[in-house]
């Protein structure tokens, strides 16, 4: 099984952290054109992750990702890491935006995914909190090491039934392959970028599930911009040294102009389908429970 999703939020971010350049916002604009007109040529639904923010300052986003027939999920309301929240703090963030984008598109919001898939061992409390909140299904754990996120103790890297307290979910983590003997995430971002299209479809061809997740900024060919100091801190809640601000410009950048072709090849050739499917068709008496 193949689970095509797409983190969005780069409107707001362009607008609050980016100076709101109109040119950025056009770009986007085609883009996601382009992703939505690719899917429709190869039948396939997918699960737009959006931040609850774009329903109050860019409705006509979601709206036009909803006519199109996908799944629309939170991706947490004004893109904060978890890691940066109190457990209060994050209720009140996932509460106005399941409310915002229900609002607007008049259905039930079942699936989240975390901003840097910012929940780990250290702040499980959170899929409590998406529970309080009528979340059925989570994609926030990413079961290795990561920047701002990672989740190394998570038991499995398929879907599994994840309990907490008194709460049951349905995770859908991220998977990566083993390669070298070592765990490989290869299925979106900059390891997306990064890793060789052949080297991906043999993991595919390989993996009984992978899930496939990606940003708009993935697919755009020119590099992004170097952040001054004070955007880097008011975004990323960190120290803006020169140190950090490279790294996360060249994390940023690196393997872009080769994403949106492989994206296209790799839609021609394997079916994929939304969180909301997936979880409909999976035999969940047969997947592992984790119980944090």
């Amino acid at each position: 099984m193949n689970i095509i999703s797409f983190d969005t939020e780069e409107w707001y971010i362009e607008k609050h952290f980016k100076g709101g350049r109109k040119e950025k916002y056009h770009q986007f604009d085609e883009l996601l054109d382009w992703i939505l007109n690719a899917l429709e040529d190869n039948d396939i639904k997918a699960t737009f992750f959006c931040v609850g923010q774009l329903a109050v300052e860019f409705p006509e986003i979601i709206k036009k990702v909803v006519a199109c027939g996908h799944e629309i999920g939170s991706h947490s309301n004004r893109h904060l890491w978890i890691t940066k929240m109190t457990c209060e703090e994050f209720a009140e963030d996932t509460r106005i935006a399941v409310s915002e984008l229900e609002n607007l598109t008049s259905k039930k919001v079942k699936s989240f995914r975390a901003p840097a898939f910012s929940i780990g061992k250290d702040n499980d409390w959170a899929f409590e909190v998406l529970a309080e909140n009528g979340i059925e299904n989570d994609c926030s754990v990413f079961p290795t090491n990561r920047d701002f996120g990672g989740f190394p103790q998570f038991q499995a890297s398929v879907p599994s039934i994840l309990t907490k307290g008194e709460y049951e979910m349905k995770e859908f983590p991220i998977c990566p392959a083993t390669f070298l003997n070592k765990k490989l995430p290869f299925s979106g971002g900059g390891y997306f970028r990064l890793v060789p299209l052949t080297l991906q479809k043999h993991f595919i061809d390989k993996m009984d599930y992978v899930m496939f997740y990606f940003h708009i900024n993935d697919l755009i060919e020119e590099s992004s911009k170097f952040m001054s100091r004070t955007e880097y801190e008011e975004y990323f809640k960190e120290p803006g040294t020169l140190k950090n601000r490279m790294s996360r410009y060249v994390k940023t950048n690196i393997g872009k102009g080769s994403a949106k072709k492989k994206l296209e090849v790799l839609l021609k050739q394997y079916e994929f389908v939304n969180v909301e499917k997936a979880a409909k068709i999976i035999d969940w008496v047969k997947q592992p429970i984790v119980n944090l």
